[in-house]
């Protein structure tokens, strides 16, 4: 990982203001050709913003940026320019499709070869892109649907697609959080792959908030906060909870998980071999003020448990019990009546309403505590109720009357889990809980899972990001082909072991 000298992008004295909000004060960057710069910090720090004036998607105030040798300046930048300049672009949303072939969605982007007549030359389209496969190492047929692919394989094509067009070591590749919703297996792979091409020559912008892989394979790292570049490093040897500090400004534990019960109570929820969808006769128990994480590849049945649990998902065998009690929900509103609540995987589908404002999502499961009489909605009380909420889980708004479509990524998360658990649920499931949050987003709402456990309540955690997992359970089962196929103990078994042994599961049963 030994980073060259010359300097394959270099920005200047970049700014950027939002009305009277400086969202870049004077940023600059310098990226060496054939490595991996990592560009972190958290939502609102200015990385976002710094990539988008560079796509020419926001039009910057001042500020310049040099890509092999051409300068241009960035108020003057557009997408069109931005690609003539070899800047290429993935972002979390591929563009792919999924109902066409990986042939056709190159051919969405370059162009199809076409013949006299107008006849679609497919033969010379599927050479050239079978060409292209072969050399990013990309395990897939040109005629192959995009829908059958693996993630982390379509994550791939996205990047091949985009440095298709011309000598792929002549661009800069900007890829914007590529793993976020990927399991530690396909993140892996995915990074394995970047690794591959970097050392070849290619130059990788990599945004992300997993620092685990960060870790992995940056040779350098751009740390903004405030809209500032807040530290540098060039070099291996930078260490997960090194970045933490840097993101944070100096010593930060708050990525620690917290303390760990000394004594977990009676169990909360018992399942005696419950059986639902791809699940098959899993037994489990969570107690009170104990974490429990469900690790396991995607499709190893974590969400389908958890929405057996919550009603929403049909038993077909076993049993539940809750607090002493059996368990049978015909519905969520059952297992919300009964203390269960549920942040989802999907935030934006299922766990926010965008167009409504913080005050309204907040209310929303408590709502029939502000009724008067059924004939009037007490609003001071709502207000206050949610000020109060929003300042507990240090959620960052303008104001409750804020659309919640408005806020970053991480404060939506906080939002939810605090309207989630306004009825102080017995037990809290939380599936994928901070997938696209930024790191010190992750550690406010692991404070507040930790006060959750001190207060008696019980969580059933399901992560594909196993060092979340270690970080923050008290125990990790590993679900492999809809059954527990382990559990592992964080404060005796070792990170390599429990990796081990989810990249071992090769059960093709999939939920």
């Amino acid at each position: 990982m030994t980073a060259p000298t010359q300097a394959a992008l270099v920005a200047r004295s970049v700014t950027k203001a939002f009305g009277g909000t400086l969202a870049l004060d004077g940023v600059g960057l310098i990226v060496r050709a054939g490595t991996i710069h990592a560009l972190l910090g958290g939502n609102g720090s200015g990385k976002s913003t710094l990539i988008k004036c560079l796509a020419g998607v926001y039009r910057a105030d001042g500020g310049e940026v040099s890509i092999a040798g051409r300068t241009l300046e960035l108020a003057d930048m557009s997408p069109p320019r931005a690609r003539g300049a070899g800047l290429r672009f993935v972002h979390q949303d591929l563009g792919l499709f999924d109902e066409l072939t990986v042939a056709e969605n190159f051919a969405l982007d370059s162009g199809f070869p076409i013949a006299r007549g107008g006849r679609i030359r497919w033969a010379a389209l599927h050479e050239h892109v079978t060409g292209v496969l072969a050399d990013y190492d990309i395990d897939v047929r040109a005629r192959d649907l995009v829908g059958s692919l693996r993630p982390s394989q379509k994550t791939m094509i996205a990047v091949a697609r985009a440095l298709a067009d011309q000598v792929a070591t002549e661009h800069v590749l900007m890829l914007d959080e590529p793993t976020a919703t990927l399991p530690e297996r396909e993140s892996r792979e995915l990074m394995r792959a970047l690794r591959r091409r970097a050392d070849r020559g290619q130059t990788i912008v990599l945004v992300s908030h997993r620092l685990g892989e960060v870790e992995q394979v940056a040779d350098a790292v751009t740390v903004f906060r405030d809209g500032r570049v807040a530290a540098e490093h060039t070099g291996p040897g930078l260490r997960a909870a090194e970045i933490s500090a840097m993101i944070a400004g100096g010593a930060f534990a708050g990525l620690s998980g917290g303390p760990r019960p000394s004594r977990p109570g009676e169990p909360v929820l018992v399942l005696d071999r419950l059986c639902a969808g791809g699940v098959r006769e899993v037994s489990l128990t969570v107690r009170r003020g104990e974490i429990v994480g469900l690790a396991g590849l995607a499709g190893a049945g974590k969400s389908t448990l958890l929405r057996a649990v919550f009603g929403s998902r049909p038993v077909t065998g076993g049993t539940m019990r809750l607090a002493g009690r059996p368990h049978a929900p015909r519905s969520p509103r059952d297992a919300i009546a009964i203390g269960i609540g549920l942040v989802p995987e999907d935030r934006h589908a299922e766990g926010i309403l965008a167009d409504l404002t913080v005050r309204e999502n907040a209310s929303v499961p408590v709502l029939s505590r502000y009724w008067r009489r059924r004939l009037f909605m007490d609003r001071r009380g709502e207000r206050l109720d949610t000020a109060a909420l929003v300042t507990r889980h240090a959620v960052r708004t303008d104001g409750i009357e804020t659309a919640v479509g408005k806020l970053s990524g991480g404060n939506q998360q906080k939002l939810v889990l605090a309207a989630r658990t306004r009825r102080r649920p017995a037990l809290l499931l939380l599936d994928e809980p901070t997938q696209g949050v930024d790191v010190m987003s992750r550690a406010e709402i692991y404070a507040t899972l930790r006060d959750l456990t001190a207060s008696g309540c019980g969580i059933l955690a399901a992560s594909t990001d196993l060092d979340e997992l270690l970080v923050l359970c008290d125990r990790i089962l590993l679900l492999s082909g809809g059954v527990v196929a382990g559990e592992f103990d964080p404060a005796v078994h070792s990170r390599e072991e429990i990796v081990s042994a989810v990249l071992d599961d090769t059960d093709p049963t999939r939920d």
